[in-house]
């Protein structure tokens, strides 16, 4: 995940903490300066500590709700509540900032933290922990992650975050071309042939160039060879031999691998 951009503390904020100006932390965040309680909220988010981080920005933009100091703490609030898993505050947070500081020169960095936040919560706790397979993948978040980024691009093409939105967007758009022809194939396979053919032609409709969009081909073929429709497979075949000669379904093998799955 990128880093998120700090506005300059100065070294004196960072001294100011550690010379013994507070007794503690708490008197801090209590009654010490601006300056000094981002500089104790940055210290707890550079640790990793994102749940103290968490309540320490709250605490901040509660005393100083006005100020470059609390707009920067607003969206280090997202970024903490992001990376401590709590998706939904750390949009928000995100939407909360969009909102007030439509102008502010971070902002593209909030609309791409929340494709981001939609980006981890598509992969899921659960897939990390125990692999799954791609295809059975529930689109819904991947989804909201690609039109989050999509915005960001379309807003912020020159951003320092749209390469890496750009990437993202490449990848989710492989993962919801998988699930996708996932559900084709269970379609097919189940010989409800009319859903897999609608499901394989928005595929090739969406998906275009994808690996995907050539094994969706396929389905089509044998979808309208089932329906009787030997003018529309011959018209479907002919379109995958020339985007892709060598498919798996068209070189006879097959038999010997699941052809539908991921492109073949």
């Amino acid at each position: 995940m990128a880093l998120i951009r700090w506005i300059g503390l100065g070294i004196a904020a960072l001294s100011a903490v550690g010379c013994g100006a507070w007794s503690s932390r708490a008197d801090i965040l209590e009654t010490g300066t601006v300056t000094q309680v981002l500089a104790i909220c940055k210290k707890s988010l550079d640790n990793g500590n994102y749940v103290r981080s968490v309540e320490c920005f709250k605490r901040m933009t509660g005393r100083f709700p006005f100020g470059p100091e609390s707009e920067q703490a607003q969206l280090n609030l997202a970024f903490a509540q992001s990376k401590m898993g709590d998706s939904e505050e750390a949009i928000a947070s995100v939407n909360r900032f969009i909102k007030t500081y439509p102008t502010h020169p971070n902002v593209d960095y909030a609309y791409y933290l929340r494709g981001l936040t939609n980006y981890e919560r598509s992969q899921g706790l659960l897939s990390k922990l125990i692999p799954q397979d791609r295809a059975t993948h529930d689109p819904t978040m991947s989804k909201q992650a690609f039109l989050d980024f999509s915005e960001m691009i379309k807003r912020f093409p020159d951003s320092e975050f749209a390469p890496d939105a750009r990437a993202r967007m490449l990848a989710l758009r492989s993962l919801l071309a998988d699930s996708e022809l996932h559900v084709a194939n269970y379609y097919l396979r189940r010989g409800v042939y009319i859903g897999a053919l609608n499901r394989a032609k928005f595929i090739v409709e969406s998906y275009q160039g994808t690996e995907q969009s050539h094994t969706a081909l396929a389905i089509m073929v044998q979808c309208y060879e089932a329906l009787g429709e030997k003018a529309l497979a011959d018209e479907a075949r002919e379109v995958l031999k020339l985007n892709a000669p060598s498919h798996a379904f068209l070189t006879g093998e097959s038999s010997k691998k699941r052809w539908w799955k991921f492109g073949g």
